[in-house]
């Protein structure tokens, strides 16, 4: 992977992460149209640009997470992750075979789509507009539907936002709840995949981190990724807010139609080379 392609990839997480229609099948996708090689370096670079996007909820939300007289808002996001924190750690090599299947993101586009078109007929006597409002259970809820995202092409935001919805939440509230549970979320799956997961690598087991440091190319992608990540998911997140309080979800729900059709034909195809087995 070059500087250009890692610039790129990073952009698409920045576009894509917040919005529900799914940054890791976007990545997949734009991965195998650049023919990137899923080396573990890749796949690594893959999981840690989301550092970058995090930060970005950090810093158009400061005065909620630096507001610490507010406890209840921590606990409730950290219950809130514990249903991802336990599935992503007994499931993480099945997670990870699944991120290199573009037949299983194209499915599920298709799938999450369809969802999307309905969404706001189906929740429309939504009561809950605070987070101060939002009960632990809740809150664990939420993180439990947030976990079906660890199927590449469902999108995070997506589930999350859904789980949200329902349980009364408003769009509004469900998609600025999503964005709060993205920051433990996928702050733990980057610390995991950079100073725990032991990374396979010319033969040599490596943790992320070693990986980020074998060569001066590699550091330079990492530090720019994360930039471009974290500069553009600001501009996507507040896009999104201004976009859903007037439109809804239905716009999403057609691009991820349409985005699937297409994978399946470039599949079908060839145009993109399909896993061998899944």
């Amino acid at each position: 992977m070059d500087f250009l392609q890692a610039v790129i990839i990073a952009v698409v997480e920045g576009l894509t992460e917040f919005l529900p229609v799914s940054s890791t099948g976007h990545m997949v996708i734009t991965s195998s149209l650049l023919g990137i090689e899923k080396d573990e370096f890749t796949k690594l670079f893959e999981v840690a640009i989301q550092f970058g996007a995090i930060l970005a909820v950090v810093v158009l939300y400061w005065k909620k997470f630096v507001d610490f007289k507010r406890w209840q808002f921590y606990f409730k996001l950290l219950i809130g992750v514990i249903p991802a924190l336990v599935l992503g750690f007994l499931f993480s090599d099945k997670i990870d075979k699944l991120l290199e299947s573009p037949t299983t993101v194209a499915i599920t586009m298709l799938a999450g789509g369809i969802i999307l078109l309905f969404i706001d007929k189906a929740f429309n006597n939504q009561t809950i507009e605070s987070d101060d409002q939002v009960s632990y259970g809740r809150s664990f809820i939420v993180g439990i539907w947030q976990t079906i995202a660890m199927i590449p092409g469902v999108s995070r935001s997506a589930a999350s936002i859904i789980g949200g919805m329902q349980q009364k939440f408003t769009r509004h509230l469900a998609a600025e709840f999503s964005f709060f549970l993205a920051v433990p979320t996928m702050f733990a799956a980057t610390a995991y995949s950079v100073f725990l997961k032991k990374w396979q690598h010319s033969g040599e087991v490596k943790r992320g981190y070693e990986l980020i440091l074998a060569s001066r190319e590699n550091m330079i992608a990492f530090a720019l990724g994360n930039l471009m990540a974290f500069i553009v998911a600001i501009i996507a997140i507040r896009f999104f807010i201004n976009y859903l309080k007037v439109y809804g979800f239905r716009v999403f729900g057609w691009y991820r139609i349409i985005a699937g059709i297409i994978l399946l034909i470039l599949l079908l195809t060839g145009a993109i080379e399909g896993e061998k087995t899944l």
